[in-house]
């Protein structure tokens, strides 16, 4: 058994440091974010299409379920839009950076979605993150659209994930994001063709590009969520939650190898990047603090 965990918890750190390269491979291919972000979505429905198949699990939902399903694909499409197109107009180390923010944008909007109080080291928490933001900013400024376009996108990853807080509980995690997946290909099909982007030279891609972009909706999509599905079987959430926290530095880390000179940034940045983690991670250990308290009292 101790054997089992170990092996689970290092497939999780494996998980997490292939969504950290899904950053490096957003900058590593040439074609812009909406294609990209189409190809990508588009490929890894297929290939949890075949997963589902092979597994037989069953996929009719409630219509008012699809719906809402689909509107979360709009959501996760527009964020990852706006994640890789903050990677394109700034670089990984600065977008990664800036969209950790998205525990707090989550932490503000969980007492409206969930109709419960504000807890007051939250806020605090939201004020620490804001001073590491600012560090950032200072120091960076020809990033700044790419800073406010990774905080757009870790707005929406915040929303994304309040959707799927509630779908989570009643659907297979599989079977969520087929329709995700395919329902942000359909918005983006839509605005691509209303907007003449679907032409002649949409599929015209260079080998490496279609290397990257098989990469990215096969290992770092298809196949991390559904393996971190599994793992979170055997690991504890508050676990699961710590280690998670570890993507953008990983993601940093893989940039300055793979991208050389680009990356690196000077010692204000990082060190607002450092406030930024060791608040997100703080408050995920304060955070799971309150609910073991919470189920040792018999609270829901």
């Amino acid at each position: 058994m101790p054997n089992d965990k170990l092996r689970n918890y290092l497939h999780l750190h494996f998980i997490v440091f292939i969504w950290g390269f899904t950053a490096v491979l957003g900058a590593l291919i040439t074609v812009d974010a909406v294609p990209l972000v189409w190809f990508r979505m588009a490929l890894a429905t297929i290939f949890i299409a075949f997963y589902i198949r092979i597994s037989k699990f069953r996929v009719k939902v409630p219509r008012k379920t699809f719906f809402v399903l689909l509107l979360a694909g709009v959501v996760i499409a527009l964020h990852w839009i706006t994640f890789f197109k903050a990677i394109k107009v700034s670089n990984v180390s600065v977008t990664l950076a800036t969209v950790s923010t998205g525990a707090f944008f989550t932490a503000l909007l969980e007492p409206f979605w969930y109709k419960r109080k504000v807890i007051w080291y939250e806020i605090f928490f939201g004020l620490i993150v804001i001073a590491g933001l600012y560090m950032i900013f200072n120091v960076q400024r020809a990033y700044v659209e790419g800073i406010i376009l990774a905080l757009i996108s870790a707005f929406l990853s915040a929303v994304f994930s309040l959707i799927n807080g509630k779908l989570a509980k009643a659907y297979r995690p599989s079977v969520i994001s087929l329709y995700e997946l395919g329902g942000g290909v359909i918005f983006l099909s839509i605005y691509l063709l209303l907007t003449g982007g679907l032409g002649g030279d949409f599929f015209s891609i260079s080998a490496s590009d279609w290397t990257y972009l098989l990469l990215l909706a096969t290992f770092c999509t298809a196949y991390a969520f559904i393996a971190s599905v599994k793992v979170m079987k055997y690991i504890s959430p508050y676990t699961v939650m710590l280690t998670i926290n570890m993507e953008p530095v990983y993601g940093i880390m893989l940039a300055f190898i793979i991208l050389g000179d680009k990356e690196q940034m000077d010692g204000q940045f990082y060190l607002g990047a450092l406030v930024i983690f060791a608040t997100v991670i703080s408050n995920g250990i304060l955070k799971n603090r309150g609910k073991r308290k919470r189920a040792l009292k018999g609270v829901d």
